[in-house]
């Protein structure tokens, strides 16, 4: 991953659960801030739902690959953690790299959507 350095410490993940914009689908969640860095800095996150230790680990392994397939489309500058979601043992990278493309690109684009809006 040339433009990518990875997220590991929790309080960075919590942040981005609390604060960031996500997008949301049957296979994924991908949440976003700006970080102010030239760089962007990714975490992949899977739970216990997902199922055992090896879907876990291939569920983080297609989600990293769609990734790496997209990297040069994503803007620059953004902090990016992506859980997955039971629906994602069963897809193929392409399933996410598409969703990357069609969702989560413009979205991150988009200066309207940077924002998290919290309904009260």
């Amino acid at each position: 991953m040339l433009f990518t350095v990875r997220l590991k410490d929790n309080k960075e993940f919590v942040r981005l659960y609390g604060k960031g914009a996500f997008v949301s689908c049957g296979m994924c969640t991908v949440y976003y801030r700006r970080n102010g860095r030239k760089e962007n800095r990714i975490g992949i996150s899977t739970g216990k739902k997902i199922g055992n230790a090896v879907m876990r680990s291939r569920a983080r392994r297609v989600i990293r690959q769609a990734y790496r397939e997209n990297e040069a489309d994503f803007p620059k500058g953004y902090d990016i953690v992506i859980t997955a979601r039971q629906g994602s043992t069963e897809c193929k990278s392409y399933h996410i790299s598409t969703f990357f493309k069609k969702k989560v690109i413009p979205a991150m684009k988009d200066p309207q959507r940077q924002k998290r809006t919290v309904k009260k």
